[in-house]
Order: C-alpha cells, then sequence, then structure tokens
C-alpha cells in the first residue's frame, strides 16, 4: 500500500537512474532510520539514492495486507520513541503522521476475576492500584515521577552522537574540533548531572545497573502491579526480570512520548508503514530517490580501502564514495564487505556481539473483539480494556520468570509472556467494519528450539494455538474468532526483515552494548575503518526502536565530515 510513491524494480527505469550518474551518498535499506538519514542528507544538499530489498520501504515500521481488508503492522506496532525533533523538522505531519493515543494505555486480566488497568489519568491509576494496595497506589505517583526525571537525564544524549576519540589518521584541525566536541558533550553531562542531585544520580546508577525485579521490589508489594511494570524490561531481550542491567530496557521503553506527553504509546493511523511512509515523503521532497527490489550483495571496496559504491543482487553497480547502512552490524560488516578489508578485531568483536532473541510476532484477523470474563461486559463495542496493551501472562513476576526459564532450556515458553493490542478499536482504516487486528508480541521463542523447528509448519501451529489458548483463559471465545493469522518467529524475523538472529534491536540492549560501546567499542559515531562507510541503523546508539535518532546523527556526521574534505 506504500509503493505508489517510490521507484520501483532496479530494471529499466529504476536501474537506469541508478547507474547515470555518481551518488553523493547511498543508503542501504529503506527503514525508518535509513529514510530519515536520506531525508536529512538530501535536505542537507546531497544527491541520495536508498536502496530497499524488499519490494516495499519501512523495514521493521511496514504495513502490510497480509488478509484481504486487514493491514497489519507486521512487526514494529507501537509508536513513542520516535524523537520529537524528526516529527517537527522533517513535518511528518504535514506528511501524513496521525497519532492515535491509547487511553487507558495497560490492562492486565487475572484469572481470580480481578483486573488492573493503567493510563496517563492519576486518578485512574490510584483507583486501580488501590483494588490491590493502597500503599502501591501512593507509591505509583513518585515511582512515574522518578523516571520521567531519568528520561529527562538520558534525553539530551539520544540526539547527539557519542564524543568517540578522533583516530590516530585524524589530521590536526579534526582532532582539535572532535576535542572541543567531546568537551562540550561532557561538560552538559556533567551540569545536567549536578542538576540532577548525587541521591538521584545514585538511583539512576542503581537503575541501570540491576535486575528490573529490585527495582521494582523496592517500589512495590503488589504482583501483578509489579509484573505488569516489568514486562518493559523484557520486550525484545532473551533476558528475564532477574536479569541485571534490565533495568535500562525498563527506562528505555518509557521515555518516549506523544504530542508532549511523556511515556505514552500511541498508534499511527494505518499502521506502523504509515510512519516509513510520511519519513519517505519528506525524503523524495527534499529529493532523495527511493528504489525498492535493489538487493545490495556486495559493498565496492577500491585499492586504497575506501568505499566506492555497493554491487547489487543483479549486477548493477551504483557509486558513490559515502555509503550509510541501516542494515545490521552483523549483515554490513560480515555478509557486504568483502573478506580481508576490515581488522581482524573489528570483525571478532562483530562476530562475538549479542544478536540473539527469544520474540515472536503474531498479526490476526478477527471477527470480533475478545470479551474478558474478568470486566463482566458482553457487548460488541470497545472499552477502556481493549484500548491499550494487554497482558497475557504477567499476573506474577515467577510467571513471567518460568517464561524466561523456559526458553534458557531451548524450549518456547509453556505459558508465554504476550502483550496483546487491537490498534482497530481507534484506527478505523486497517480493518472492514465490526472486524479487527490483533497484534501479539510474544516472549519467549528460542531461534533454534531443543524440541522441534519453526520450519515445520505442525510445530509452528502448535506454539501458535498454545498462544491462543492462553487467551482463551481470560477471554473464552477468542480462537474461534480468528479468520487467520501471521507468524514471525526469530528466524522468520531474520529472513523476511533482515534482522540478524531475529533481534529487533539490532543486538542485544545490554550495558555492554549502549552509547561508547554501541556497536563494538572504538566505533560507536557511526564512522567505520572502511572510510567513506557509514552505520546508521538500530545497532548504533541510541538503540533500537522506531526512535530515528540513529538516522538523524549519522547524517550529521556525514554532513560533518563533507565539510571537512
Amino acid at each position: 500500500m506504500w509503493r505508489r510513491s517510490f521507484t520501483t524494480g532496479t530494471t529499466s527505469t529504476g536501474s537506469r537512474l541508478l547507474q547515470d550518474r555518481k551518488w553523493d551518498a547511498l543508503v542501504i535499506g529503506a527503514g525508518h532510520n535509513g529514510l530519515t538519514a536520506a531525508a536529512y542528507l538530501a535536505r542537507g544538499g546531497l544527491s541520495v539514492a536508498v536502496l530497499e530489498r524488499r519490494h516495499i520501504i519501512g523495514g521493521a515500521a511496514v504495513t502490510e495486507e497480509l488478509i484481504p481488508g486487514f493491514k497489519f503492522s507486521r512487526c514494529s506496532y507501537l509508536q513513542s520513541l520516535l524523537r520529537p525533533s524528526i516529527i517537527k523538522e522533517l513535518e511528518l505531519k504535514r506528511h501524513g503522521l496521525k497519532l492515535l493515543k491509547r487511553s487507558p494505555s495497560s490492562f492486565t486480566p487475572c484469572v481470580d476475576g480481578r483486573y488492573l488497568l493503567l493510563g496517563s489519568d492519576k486518578e485512574l491509576n490510584h483507583s486501580e492500584i488501590s483494588k490491590f494496595s493502597a500503599r502501591d497506589a501512593d507509591a505509583y505517583p513518585r515511582y512515574e515521577n522518578q523516571l520521567e526525571k531519568f528520561s529527562n537525564f538520558v534525553d539530551p544524549l539520544l540526539d547527539s552522537p557519542p564524543p568517540e576519540l578522533s583516530k590516530s589518521d585524524s589530521s590536526f584541525k579534526d582532532r582539535f574540533e572532535d576535542n572541543i566536541r567531546r568537551s562540550t558533550f561532557w561538560a552538559r553531562c556533567l551540569r545536567q548531572a549536578a542538576s540532577l542531585g548525587q541521591r538521584d544520580m545514585v538511583d539512576f546508577v542503581d537503575l541501570l545497573l540491576s535486575p528490573s525485579s529490585k527495582i521494582l521490589n523496592k517500589w512495590f508489594e503488589t504482583d501483578v502491579l509489579k509484573a505488569t511494570l516489568g514486562t518493559d524490561a523484557i520486550i525484545g531481550s532473551t533476558g528475564g526480570i532477574h536479569t541485571p542491567g534490565s533495568g535500562y530496557v525498563l527506562l528505555h521503553h518509557i521515555m518516549g512520548e506523544t504530542d508532549g506527553s511523556r511515556g505514552i504509546w500511541s498508534y499511527v493511523e494505518g499502521g506502523m508503514g504509515s510512519v516509513s511512509s510520511a519519513i519517505g515523503k519528506a525524503a523524495t521532497e527534499a529529493g532523495a530517490h527511493i528504489v525498492t527490489d535493489a538487493e545490495v550483495s556486495e559493498m565496492i571496496i577500491n585499492s586504497s580501502g575506501k568505499v566506492d559504491g555497493v554491487l547489487l543482487a543483479d549486477g548493477t553497480r551504483v557509486l558513490s564514495s559515502v555509503v550509510l547502512s541501516n542494515a545490521t552490524p552483523y549483515k554490513t560488516f560480515i555478509e557486504l564487505v568483502p573478506k580481508d578489508v576490515l581488522p581482524e578485531e573489528f570483525v571478532s568483536s562483530l562476530k562475538y556481539s549479542d544478536y540473539s532473541s527469544a520474540s515472536t510476532k503474531i498479526n490476526i484477523a478477527v471477527e470480533k473483539l475478545p470479551q474478558f470474563r474478568c470486566c463482566k461486559l458482553n457487548h460488541p463495542d470497545a472499552g477502556p480494556q481493549h484500548m491499550g496493551t494487554i497482558h497475557i501472562g504477567s499476573e506474577s513476576m515467577e510467571e513471567v520468570d518460568l517464561a524466561c526459564q523456559d526458553a534458557a532450556t531451548g524450549l518456547p515458553s509453556r505459558r508465554p509472556v504476550i502483550e496483546m493490542s487491537i490498534p482497530s478499536v481507534l484506527d478505523k482504516t486497517i480493518s472492514p467494519p465490526g472486524k479487527h487486528v490483533i497484534n501479539l508480541f510474544v516472549q519467549y521463542t528460542p531461534y533454534s528450539p531443543s524440541n522441534g523447528s519453526w520450519e515445520d509448519p505442525a510445530y509452528r501451529e502448535s506454539f501458535a494455538q498454545r498462544c491462543f489458548k492462553l487467551i482463551e483463559e481470560h477471554a473464552p471465545g477468542f480462537s474461534s474468532s480468528i479468520i487467520g493469522y501471521d507468524m514471525l518467529t526469530p528466524p522468520d524475523l531474520e529472513r523476511e526483515i533482515g534482522l540478524t538472529g531475529g533481534n529487533i534491536f539490532h543486538g542485544a540492549m545490554t550495558l555492554d552494548s549502549l552509547f561508547l560501546m554501541r556497536p563494538v567499542k572504538g566505533w560507536s559515531n557511526y564512522r567505520t575503518p572502511v572510510e567513506g562507510l557509514y552505520l546508521c541503523g538500530s545497532g548504533t546508539h541510541p538503540g533500537g526502536g522506531v526512535m530515528g535518532a540513529p538516522g538523524r546523527n549519522a547524517a550529521q556526521v556525514v554532513l560533518q565530515d563533507g565539510k571537512r574534505h
């Protein structure tokens, strides 16, 4: 549905377009970060071509009509992390981006007939949590305030390239400018730390280093509240709530905003492909050319070790002295860069980075809304329980931990942790009247299960039915309402979307893989050991999610380097 605005195919027109000139910059991959980089580079006056392997732009932020009449956000499915600066600077709302705020934002049904609703309404939160604990109801606003304070502290770091040390072969002028830039960066950090205060700074470090279970246990006593909040710390991770450092993943997932409201996640009208479409329109308006069905098979590196363009799978040579890769670091350096070009230490660091995944996405078309037993409602209209993320298998910390333990032994979770959302209750453009689209984000599903294979249709179907039956415990009749579904396990995410290992973040978001360590130590500022080759995807700072920050930051570095030469 998003193909109309872009050149499709590398035969005839598309192929001639790419071959007729030497481009100022090429971008590999039309995911949202690649499109963002292209938009800023084109606005900076460069001639830019974006090369997309698939027939459709968007990467993981894509809308696909897999069942007639039902449009699925096939991979990513919620918006909050997209940087406000990008929305404003690229005028994404003018290009069709429409955000649909969810309220309430969270619903956790319990088998004992109780439930927990949470959202931006402070009175609702207090009332709902009070059903379980008056103490927790009073503590919750303080918990939110602290996380918001930490988010405000981290926020400026997201929109800047990390202060990487200059390479020894840089000119004196370049090293001097980089020293000034680094000094300014760290001075700003020190001012922010001073304004935060020592007590809050210690609490911030505690959050970064601790398991999320430790953080939540200090704040609350109610198991269903802790488990509901704890799911934010395990999304896209193979780790669990007791994994040290999972507290940062918790912060990463609440530091976004919608229209200025911190921590509010929204649906996007038309699905997540609308995010990519809006950025793509901004890029083409600025002069960038986006070509689909253009798979890059290899980087062209000249005799002096500099990038000289790319070779497409159909044999087309596309020339440029600047290439930005929105592919994963592993895909970029191990699969696309010719052997013996990169330093051995660099290659080794990349090979042993953590690309593991335990996440599966299931997209479902249904005849009617699920009716949750605990709500004691039986009518077809959407209620507050349908608006936000519905947490299934998250009634207790123990339940979430057991699901993780299963995966640690190589087994898909016997009782998976499921984040269920129904965007069609707010977005009337993605399903036929009266029918609905349902997203299930499921954990934990090992890449290579020890008791079977995701290539086996019966094995896949068995796991899907396991998820549906778990939902049935809370919403009888759910399975019989299913019209059809699409399931992406970690190997599917790798094959279809290009996510190495199926990891939705292009690599683990652990503390040893963030900031100056992302993607590897010494190469955190989007530059690479190959002159002219840059990274612009989620495998770089500040990491995964539909943020756009890696694309924007990488474009800034490219433009800055262009002024130097």
